[in-house]
């Protein structure tokens, strides 16, 4: 892993200059592209010449300058070889998924996801495609195996579950992978920079690019990043599953992600010093706080071995008030009397957003599939953000903490 510097990488893409030679790259704002010889328009749409073969764009659906310059900026930070951005993390999962899997055909997925993506397994493929699902927790390598069917296609995780923070062996769910000639897909978003999936063995990352790469809670988008067969596929006239469905990014949106990433790394850092700061002054108060970097994480080792460490462990904890009653309780005071952050959904924002989980990003798991991941009624899930001064963010904690009795 520490061969393999993401903020590195990313920099080594080569600088798009705008159009009459700015140093920041033009928004393509077309939907069509002009072709010179009126015989190479039947090429591109045979797949002979694009972006990649030829330097020919067709149509702002299928590829546009803007939003492909960023994806590749992304595959660099991944180590991908392509990739390409749409106009949501769901759209992301989801092309992704439909791409590599046909009718009836059969995914092994965490048992503990984002309830959107929850839901899209367990109820609307199902539905839509009779694509099935098998959830499992996918730190017992027997259960993934155990769950692997003739017509499974996919082993699907995200890097750092939503929202009980159990690390993905990715290594491990990687030879499980191709023992059984799978495809390993993994959601990064809760750990840009500090893990890189793909140099692990995955092999697709998907991103929500709403949430820390672009880091302002301003624009909605996803990202694909994979092979350059993958991408293509994706992109296919007849049978792409981004250019059929149509999910596009917008090329303005593009570009305001593009222009955060140079400071991507240094966000990152930050988020992650902190939330270890609040982590470890929680657990000193013998609080049911939950936390990759502590030490008594029952996964710490693991992460510590996958991560880059000059990264640290992500900036997202999450504590167990008991109940949601007083769960909601501490988040009303926190915000209401401390200003210490915002109740919202979401997360990667430069102010600390909580939310209680159950009833909100994990809704649309059941009572008794909640207990299964772990998900109590009384768990918050605390997104730090960067600004104040920490003694002074921590003074504003304790004052919440206190109005609840914890």
């Amino acid at each position: 892993m520490k061969t393999f510097d993401p903020c590195a990488e990313m920099a080594s893409v080569r600088h798009e200059f705008g159009e009459h030679g700015g140093v920041n790259m033009s928004i393509e704002a077309s939907t069509t592209f002009t072709v010179m010889h009126a015989d190479t328009m039947p090429e591109i749409f045979r797949g002979q010449f694009g972006p990649e073969t030829g330097g020919c764009y067709l149509y702002g659906r299928h590829f546009n300058p803007t939003v492909f310059t960023l994806g590749r900026q992304l595959a660099a930070m991944e180590g991908a070889e392509s990739g390409y951005c749409s106009s949501s993390g769901m759209s992301a999962i989801a092309g992704a998924l439909l791409q590599i899997c046909s009718h009836a055909e059969h995914i092994v997925a965490s048992h503990t996801l984002y309830g959107g993506t929850y839901a899209l397994l367990k109820d609307y493929l199902p539905r839509v495609t009779d694509i099935r699902t098998t959830f499992v927790d996918v730190s017992d390598p027997d259960k993934i195996e155990a769950a692997i069917t003739t017509r499974t296609k996919v082993i699907y995780v995200e890097s750092l579950a939503n929202p009980t923070l159990v690390c993905a062996d990715i290594p491990k769910l990687s030879q499980i992978a191709k023992k059984h000639g799978l495809m390993l897909v993994v959601d990064n978003t809760f750990t840009p920079m500090i893990f890189s999936p793909l140099k692990m063995g995955a092999d697709v990352v998907v991103h929500s690019l709403t949430k820390y790469i672009n880091g302002a809670s301003d624009i909605i988008g996803g990202a694909i990043l994979g092979s350059k067969e993958f991408i293509s596929s994706l992109m296919d006239l007849h049978q792409g599953s981004l250019m059929l469905l149509g999910p596009t990014m917008d090329p303005e949106v593009a570009f305001r992600v593009h222009m955060r990433l140079p400071h991507l790394a240094i966000r990152m850092k930050e988020h992650s010093a902190r939330a270890k700061f609040f982590a470890e002054r929680l657990a000193q108060r013998g609080l049911d706080v939950i936390y990759p970097g502590l030490p008594g994480h029952r996964q710490f080792d693991l992460f510590s071995s996958l991560c880059h460490p000059e990264y640290g462990y992500g900036g997202i904890f999450a504590l167990d008030a008991g109940t949601e009653e007083r769960a909601n309780q501490l988040m009303e005071h926190l915000q209401i009397q401390c200003n210490f952050g915002f109740i919202a959904v979401s997360l990667g924002y430069f102010e600390t957003l909580m939310s209680c989980s159950g009833s909100s990003t994990s809704s649309e798991l059941s009572d008794e599939e909640k207990r299964e991941s772990g998900i109590t009624p009384g768990l918050i899930r605390f997104s730090i953000g960067l600004t104040g001064d920490l003694e002074q963010r921590w003074q504003q904690m304790e004052r919440g903490l206190r109005s609840v009795g914890m």
